[in-house]
């Protein structure tokens, strides 16, 4: 038996090249497995499971490296960036998105028949990845969670097979892989809807809360936020972002330093409507900018300006039932100026599409949850037990609203399931891995 799987590419620690296969957006966990295969296709994949599969030795997947849950030590990593395929059937608006591929490539593929794919908020994410977590996008209210449109996956399975899933073909496989996280294999490929939509209004109003009552303001802020997306049409979605700047270089001198919050805005309506709505929003006084237009939907990665360079983080999050002012004013008291570390404090209003069961039911869980909280942090220079002691008693706070944790939004606590899926959906998604993966080749907490 070979000691190498068959694959373009097969590296070991100290191998010329080792560091670059393995170097990702998140920078925080060390990655270090015993064997790194860069695999090009399916056939590729299968022979690496295979390797490991004889070997005893536990696998995990890495394509752009956003959604890292901790770190991987040994064992078998296959990259998948070499899997970059992207193939638009503008008659089936329909993509066929290869499994290294990031939303970036999608957005631009699809956007010359006047389509869009079901994307988050970083165009850098890859769109396996996010697609197996469930996918909370930037029309999440109007089309609903991303994982609802896929159509088919091309999934390697421990036993080293190479399948096609679909809801007719492999049902139970299907089901659990839209929304269900990894775990069941290494999908190569999946195929899914995209929407007829080329443009659209959005952007952002950034508020200065800073100085004397910034905490105050920044309350009042996010009150009248959240008082706001009440009645709202489900053809927009929205969020706001609550934070510290830090007084650094890479920051735009007029920020730093600053208590911000920003409300994010994405309206598949007019321009002129969209005006409409947000009105009240730029009632609640001057704003440090307002970037909100009418843009095509390839600008729309400018909504939220996600940063681009990789760096070390660190996060969890809540879906939660509408919060009251007591509750934000605790939650924006100990994540805000005051908090011992930076913390970036995200809302995200749900709703809408995200609230119903699709035609053919997948494994996303809390669809009743009315806000997700968002919870990230710098890890660069700050201890990660300084970080789990400042959530804490933040999500503690939450803990009487909270109906579950999102799989797309937790960042640093390796394999830590609770709260992901309710007991029904965990028990079902246990019990096909039992059935997929009996030796656990994929489920020893290494990260995706």
């Amino acid at each position: 038996m070979s000691d190498t799987p068959r694959a373009a590419v097969v590296l070991r620690p100290g191998d010329p090249g080792y560091d670059a296969e393995l170097a990702g957006f998140q920078t925080g966990f060390p990655v270090r497995p015993e064997l790194v295969v860069g695999a090009a296709d399916a056939g590729e994949t299968a022979a690496a499971v295979a390797h490991a599969a004889a070997r005893g030795l536990p696998v995990a997947v890495q394509a752009t490296g956003h959604g890292l849950a901790g770190a991987i030590e040994g064992g078998v990593l296959i990259t998948t960036r070499r899997m970059d395929g992207v193939r638009i059937d503008p008659v089936a608006r329909t993509a066929r998105i290869g499994a290294g591929v990031s939303w970036a490539r999608v957005v631009a593929a699809a956007a010359p028949y006047g389509l869009a794919p079901l994307n988050g908020s970083s165009p850098g994410v890859g769109a396996v990845s996010y697609l197996l977590g469930g996918g909370l996008g930037l029309l999440a209210r109007e089309y609903g969670y991303a994982a609802d449109h896929v159509r088919a996956f091309g999934l390697v399975t421990a036993d080293g097979r190479s399948r096609r899933v679909t809801a007719a073909d492999e049902p139970e496989l299907f089901w659990a892989l839209r929304g269900g996280g990894p775990g069941l294999g290494v999908v190569t490929e999946v195929e899914t809807g995209l929407v007829p939509v080329a443009r659209l209004y959005g952007g952002s109003l950034l508020f200065d809360c800073s100085g004397d009552g910034a905490g105050a303001r920044a309350d009042e802020v996010v009150a009248a936020y959240l008082e706001w997306t009440r009645g709202l049409p489900d053809t927009l979605t929205s969020g706001v972002s609550v934070l510290v700047f830090p007084d650094l270089p890479m920051v735009p001198e007029f920020l730093r330093g600053r208590y911000t919050v920003s409300v994010r805005v994405a309206y598949t309506g007019t321009a002129a409507e969209g005006e409409r709505l947000v009105a009240p929003l730029r009632a609640l006084g001057p704003v440090l900018a307002d970037s909100l237009r009418e843009m095509p939907y390839t600008d729309s990665a400018a909504i939220h300006s996600d940063p681009e360079q990789p760096h070390a983080y660190y996060g969890d999050s809540a879906m939660i039932r509408t919060p009251d002012a007591g509750t934000v004013r605790e939650l924006l008291a100990a994540t805000g100026p005051a908090a011992p570390v930076m913390c970036v404090v995200q809302l995200n209003h749900l709703g809408g599409a995200l609230a119903k069961e699709p035609d053919v039911p997948g494994a996303v869980p809390h669809r009743e949850a009315e806000f997700l909280v968002r919870l990230l942090s710098p890890l660069a220079g700050t201890d990660r037990a300084a970080l789990r002691a400042l959530y804490g008693p933040v999500l503690g706070a939450l803990a009487p609203l909270t109906v579950g944790r999102s799989r797309n939004f937790s960042f640093g606590d390796g394999a830590r399931a609770e709260g992901l899926h309710g007991a029904g959906t965990a028990d079902r998604l246990a019990g096909l891995r039992s059935v997929y993966d009996p030796a656990n080749l994929f489920g020893r907490g290494l990260g995706v």
